[in-house]
């Protein structure tokens, strides 16, 4: 990192891509190159929450802003489930992106420990247009990405021979 440079140039992640169509595998193997200019090298393995679906999890190590460009490469897919972190760096929050089919994708800033930041603004945003209207809880569930964890718990556990990775949406 260069002295005068107050944020970190690199930050470290993990890919999660809990269920492809294996005809799709190699076309994510191969934006996951472009993407990270390294190769992929996925090890693919069965994803038994879903029949004929496959499943992998790679750590990354890139420029600050490669999880937001990892997400722009696989998002050509809309079939896949997948999840993206970047963990928090010098000078720069962290980011989870969750992506399920029929609800598209979800992005937060992410705390050191994994949990969901909201920011002031944001949260007086949702009071001012929800507040009195008793739709706050269902806007709140949706900054936190409640929709998305739901759909993508019962991908994350792995299946036969796949890495386990806990990330779990209750974790304290």
């Amino acid at each position: 990192m260069r002295a005068l440079n107050q944020f970190a140039d690199a930050t470290t992640g993990v890919l999660y891509v809990h269920s492809s169509p294996a005809a799709v595998c190699p076309h994510v193997e191969w934006a996951l190159t472009a993407t990270l200019e390294s190769p992929a090298n996925l090890k693919w393995t069965s994803q038994s929450a879903g029949a004929g679906l496959l499943r992998s999890t790679s750590n990354w190590v890139g420029p600050v802003g490669t999880g937001a460009r990892l997400v722009t490469a696989l998002r050509s897919w809309p079939m896949l489930r997948f999840e993206i972190t970047e963990d928090p760096s010098d000078g720069v929050d962290g980011e989870r992106f969750s992506h399920v089919p029929g609800l598209g994708l979800w992005r937060g800033a992410m705390s050191a420990n994994g949990d969901v930041i909201l920011g002031e603004m944001r949260l007086r945003a949702l009071m001012q247009a929800h507040g009195s209207t008793g739709e706050l809880a269902s806007e709140l569930d949706t900054a936190l990405g409640t929709a998305w964890d739901e759909a993508l718990e019962p991908y994350r556990s792995g299946g036969e021979g796949a890495e386990v990775t806990w990330l779990r949406r209750n974790v304290g």
